[in-house]
Order: structure tokens, then sequence, then C-alpha cells
């Protein structure tokens, strides 16, 4: 028997989590380097230094200015709500093997200079949103993917090297680092409960009125047929 309670609650708080703890702690470090008056760039990732492997881990959290910093902090925002809501389960631990692997790339092949900012994690799930709705094939991540496409399709000219200001290697990283997720860990989606399957008692008022269509929508009355007692009952009146 369907029951109104059955029905569960179409928003939980453990979907916006995330990203509230990613914009906080962005905008917690960048507070911190103002108030203390220095420039925390030199605990970036630096490529092919053992000492810029740190970065790999850090350099997400450190943006050289306010506008760097908020460019960054609505599509955080939105991409690892995206994340959560869809693949919650999963969120975690895709975030946290996303940032080594964005990481590692960017460390191996990019240039001799420090990259910082949370772009190649942007990256790394836009990336990751977008093909595993591909690979899972199921409606709603699909949809996800067209959302991402529709918000961030013009992301893909930044993997290319035409602005010398900008970490193109840590986008293409964060890019393919996606992609590579996306192939390999494997996402639990739960399935949806519909009301046709669950144990509804029938109309009868409603299984009346429906049996008056036919397989096609149009209406075709059910002919009673009178008894005949009734219909010897209008004879002898007659």
């Amino acid at each position: 028997m369907y029951k109104m309670n059955d029905r569960r609650n179409p928003f939980e708080i453990k979907w916006i989590v995330p990203s509230i703890i990613m914009v906080v702690s962005m905008w917690f470090v960048f507070w911190l380097e103002m108030r203390l008056h220095t420039d925390f760039t030199k605990f970036g990732l630096f490529p092919r230094t053992w000492s810029g492997l740190r970065g790999i881990m850090t350099s997400p959290f450190i943006h050289s200015g306010f506008s760097h910093l908020w460019s960054n902090t609505v599509p955080i925002a939105v991409l690892v709500f995206f994340l959560s809501l869809f693949y919650n389960k999963q969120s975690i631990r895709i975030l946290l093997y996303g940032l080594l692997l964005s990481g590692i790339f960017t460390w191996l092949i990019g240039r001799n200079s420090y990259h910082i900012g949370a772009s190649g994690l942007i990256y790394m799930l836009a990336s990751f949103i977008f093909f595993k709705g591909i690979f899972l094939n199921k409606y709603r991540q699909i949809a996800a993917s067209l959302i991402i496409v529709f918000l961030y399709g013009s992301l893909i000219w930044y993997v290319l090297p035409i602005e010398p200001s900008i970490s193109w290697e840590g986008h293409t990283s964060g890019a393919i680092a996606g992609l590579i997720l996306a192939a390999v860990i494997k996402v639990t989606i739960p399935q949806e409960q519909h009301i046709a399957n669950k144990e509804i008692q029938p109309n009868p008022e409603e299984e009346w009125f429906l049996q008056q269509f036919d397989e096609d929508g149009n209406f075709r009355p059910i002919q009673i047929e009178e008894d005949s007692d009734s219909e010897n009952l209008e004879e002898d009146l007659l």
C-alpha cells in the first residue's frame, strides 16, 4: 500500500556540505594571506621539484588575487554540488583522487613556474561529470552532462596555450584526470522508487471510467444490457 510518508525528502543537506567546505577553505586561505600580509604562492605546485610536490594538495586553495579567487568560486561550488548530488557515495573519493591525479600530471608536464588556483580541479570535475554521465547512459546523469556542456562548454578552449598567464597545463591535466576517473571508478546509482511499483489498491470508479476508452484513447462507452425482467415490465406497462 503506497503511503504519502514513503516519499523521500527532495533535498538533503549532505549534497551541499562539500561545496561549502571547499569554498570556505579557499576564502579562508585568501583571508589568512591578506591578514598576515604574506604571499602563499611559494606553497604552490612547482613542476619536477621535490618541494613542488606539496603543491599537489595545497595549490587549489591558493590564488593570486581577488578576481582569480572569485572566478574559481562559483564553478567549484556548482561542480562539487553536482558531484555530491549525482555521485554522493563516491564524491569524496573522486575529489581526492582527482586532486592527486591532476596535480601529478601538472607536476610532470607543467612549465617551470608556480601553478596555483582551483582551475585544475574545476576541469577535473567538469570532465568527470560529463564523461561519467555519457558512460552510464542514465537519463539523470546525462542531464547533468548536458548542463555541464551548457554552463562550461567554453572551458575546452583553455586546455590550449592561448594565454601565457593561464596554466593550461593544469587545465589539461584536470580534464585528463576527470576522463580517467570517469572510466575507472565504478559508481552505484540508486534505483528510483516509482509509484507504479507500489501496491496500490485499484479504485473501482477509476477502472470503470478507463474502460470507456479503447487502446488508441478513443471514447467507446460500454453498452449496458437491460435484463429481461425490465423489458417484460416495460411491455406490461405499454
